[in-house]
């Protein structure tokens, strides 16, 4: 908790706070690759070109002051740690790094905020830095110790086994350790790091859903190759490997991580995805028939076309091996007997008693059905989601 004194300044000055987060954030990464190029390989620079980053950790750090001067938003913001905490295991994040991230971010704060920041202002908000940054090393070293993993040797070579194109601009790579040392555990719903070396020399990471269950022997990644539109550059990453990995490469990868996973119970289980947000209710649908054949399944997916649709074939079949199974599908265009036109309707889904729902796409996809699936009665804790980069869906 915040000490009482503290909690006075940051109550005072959240607002100011909130209103410069985006310019403190900004000012916070530009100084501190400037100082320390070598943080840029931990960063997708991709989300620090669009802005999306500096928005992302601006959110964090209001939403987690908002959450300690007001104990009642505390659910929602663990979710969002826990969803850090991940993100940073999956690219070896380590404590030792936290202090130097301080220094820039509250020196940032003085910078923007210039005469405004008086002593005791900036040893509130360095209390809520560090309280932040205690919460995320606790979490992250109980994640470490459970995978038995260590951040400072955490990227393995993956060889790729197989490379296969599913639909348009979709491939998927399965990779097999390079060492031949076992491949990790996971729970379907996880993602992993995937480190590249782009031709000018950066080394960029990307997170990609894990699109098979466990138990297979490998891990499997699909990936969308994003294409640049309304000025914005073509995926740096997804088009590397598009143009560039085929079948022996080997790639970099980080452990298997991420907090939206399956439950293990046997109530109805609702899959909903858009575009490529289709990676992990594959990995869960695979992973169901071969578990839990009987479980009531819905998997509904929205996309472009058929011809757009990754996995389709290999979900279809997946389904074939369950007993109660219904699959809905939304195309914008090229729409057939077994889909709909347009847009998914979230009030075309079953919601049989008892349902759990999981969803990965877009978050304007995201957050229209989760909302629609809330207002129809669907408890807000039974409706878990992906988010691809930045995001907080909980508190859009």
């Amino acid at each position: 908790m915040l000490s009482p004194a503290s909690a006075a300044v940051v109550r005072a000055t959240l607002p100011v706070v909130r209103a410069h987060a985006v310019e403190i954030t900004g000012e916070f990464y530009s100084s501190m690759f400037a100082a320390h190029p070598e943080l840029l390989d931990l960063f997708n620079q991709g989300n620090q070109a669009d802005g999306r980053q500096k928005l992302a950790l601006a959110s964090a750090v209001a939403g987690f002051a908002e959450h300690l001067l007001d104990g009642h938003d505390a659910a929602p913001f663990e979710r969002v740690a826990e969803r850090i905490a991940h993100k940073h295991v999956s690219l070896g994040i380590r404590a030792e790094q936290y202090p130097l991230v301080g220094h820039y971010l509250l020196t940032a704060v003085g910078t923007v905020l210039g005469a405004a920041v008086t002593p005791e202002v900036a040893a509130a908000w360095h209390e809520v830095y560090w309280l932040l940054a205690c919460r995320l090393i606790a979490a992250e070293a109980r994640l470490y110790e459970r995978g038995d993993l260590d951040p400072a040797d955490l990227w393995r070579r993956w060889r790729v086994a197989k490379r296969l194109d599913e639909a348009v601009d979709v491939v998927s790579f399965t990779l097999v350790p390079d060492d031949g040392a076992a491949v990790p555990d996971f729970l379907p719903g996880q993602y992993v790091s995937v480190a590249v070396d782009l031709p000018d020399g950066r080394r960029q990471p990307r997170q990609y859903s894990l699109s098979q269950g466990p138990g297979r022997g490998s891990l499997r990644i699909t990936v969308r190759r994003v294409r640049g539109h309304d000025g914005a550059p073509d995926g740096a990453v997804s088009n590397h490997l598009h143009d560039h990995v085929t079948e022996d490469d080997t790639l970099l990868l980080g452990p298997p991580a991420g907090e939206t996973t399956l439950d293990t119970g046997d109530g109805p289980v609702l899959l909903v995805s858009a575009g490529i947000g289709i990676t992990p209710m594959a990995a869960m649908l695979d992973h169901l028939a071969r578990t839990q054949p009987t479980r009531p399944i819905i998997l509904a997916h929205a996309d472009r076309s058929p011809a757009h649709h990754g996995l389709r074939r290999e979900c279809a079949q997946a389904a074939t091996g369950l007993g109660e199974v219904e699959e809905l599908y939304w195309y914008e265009h090229d729409h057939d007997d077994r889909s709909r036109p347009g847009l998914m309707d979230v009030d075309a889904l079953p919601l049989p008693p008892g349902t759990t729902a999981y969803l990965c796409g877009p978050l304007p996809f995201m957050h229209g059905i989760r909302t629609g699936l809330i207002r129809r009665g669907l408890a807000a804790e039974r409706v878990h989601y992906e988010v691809f980069g930045p995001g907080m869906l909980d508190r859009d």
